[in-house]
């Protein structure tokens, strides 16, 4: 009787800490999640702040809608996407590759290659 009896307590304290231990582990997930994408973000007030490095209301509020997105399922992508439409691509430290920012991009290659061939034309000429 007495081991029927321990072997409920047992199964039931095993059972609350997996129970508890998982939570608090997809919590902690998502706490990393959070400050790995509030890191990539621009603190509107702020002047070039991260979000997470900032105690802004703005920040605080970000924060709090970046974890709350989370927690619904969606992707960082999906986020981003959302901070971009409703605050501009301003907001994201790496803007997004396409149309738009395409020549932001290419500069750096353009410009490369406008200094070599102009050093590779000074060179030839002398």
């Amino acid at each position: 009787m007495k081991l029927n009896l321990f072997s409920k307590i047992s199964i039931k304290t095993l059972l609350f800490f997996c129970f508890f231990g998982i939570s608090l582990s997809a919590n902690e997930n998502i706490e990393e999640k959070v400050k790995k994408l509030t890191l990539e973000l621009r603190c509107m007030t702020c002047q070039n702040q991260s979000v997470y490095d900032s105690d802004a209301d703005f920040s605080n509020d970000i924060k709090n809608l970046v974890k709350n997105k989370f927690e619904e399922g969606e992707s960082e992508y999906e986020i981003k996407k959302f901070l971009a439409e409703r605050y501009g691509e301003y907001i994201l430290f790496r803007p997004f590759f396409n149309y738009n920012n395409l020549f932001l991009w290419g500069f750096p290659f353009i410009l490369l290659t406008i200094s070599l061939f102009f050093l590779i034309f000074k060179t030839r000429k002398k």
